[in-house]
């Protein structure tokens, strides 16, 4: 595999968002991690609206798109209102099938990146409250827990509680 490409997604785009999503929920349902995702959750139109008010971002590997994350620019519902110093990592997701291990951390370096371009000084993100596997995996990429936040809504009107980490950049 060469080296990973980071872009901004189009809307042609929207369909490979998807099945990259559906194919990661598939991938944590196999290996036990149930409750965060699940396939068919989000469609095209989720992912519209994302890129309507934030950013949604393709890694690519030889012409391939194997690796999304969606960049946000506020996160109320998890965060409440907050100063414009952070941007909101969320659906960070790879094609496990195409990538080398590691690859996770450098969509999330390019996130990291992006959101220090963008001139602010925090990276905040949240998973599932019962999910240790991911909280230790974001905690092992530098970043803290700083609170939880119950009953947040959801894709398909399904509240739960999650674990709200931030990382510093600059």
């Amino acid at each position: 595999m060469s080296d990973l490409l980071f872009r901004l997604a189009v809307g042609p785009d929207l369909a490979t968002v998807v099945r990259l999503r559906d194919d990661a929920a598939r991938w944590m349902n196999a290996r036990g991690i149930t409750g965060q995702w699940q396939p068919g959750e989000l469609g095209e139109e989720h992912f519209l609206r994302i890129m309507d008010g934030g950013e949604v971002w393709i890694a690519e590997a030889d012409g391939r798109a194997v690796g999304a994350w969606e960049l946000w620019w506020e996160d109320e519902d998890a965060w409440g209102a907050q100063p414009p110093t952070a941007g909101y990592v969320h659906r960070l997701m790879v094609d496990h099938d195409a990538v080398a291990p590691g690859a996770g951390r450098r969509l999330l370096q390019a996130a990291e990146r992006r959101v220090a371009a963008a001139g602010r000084s925090l990276v905040r993100l949240d998973c599932l409250a019962g999910n240790a596997r991911l909280t230790a995996y974001y905690r092992d990429s530098g970043y803290q827990v700083v609170g939880h936040k119950e009953g947040k809504p959801q894709p398909g009107g399904t509240a739960k509680s999650f674990t709200l980490l931030e990382k510093l950049v600059q």
